[in-house]
């Protein structure tokens, strides 16, 4: 992984945090239709779901490079 990798060194919840702060629940849960972000959405139960579901985590890394 090369340092120029806007992920490098970001854990999945560093990178959740930020999007939350900047658009906050309800804006994840309009740019990406998962459930961990609508219904009673936390940090915890969102972070559990996106390391079992590596489309979910592709679109949240996604999002999170693209609001850099």
């Amino acid at each position: 992984m090369s340092s120029k990798d806007p992920l490098h060194g970001v854990t999945l919840e560093a990178l959740l945090t930020v999007l939350v702060d900047q658009i906050g629940w309800d804006g994840l849960a309009q740019k990406i239709n998962i459930n961990c972000f609508k219904n009673d959405p936390s940090i915890k139960s969102s972070l559990k779901f996106l390391r079992k579901t590596p489309w979910a985590r592709e679109k949240v890394e996604a999002l999170y490079i693209s609001t850099l």
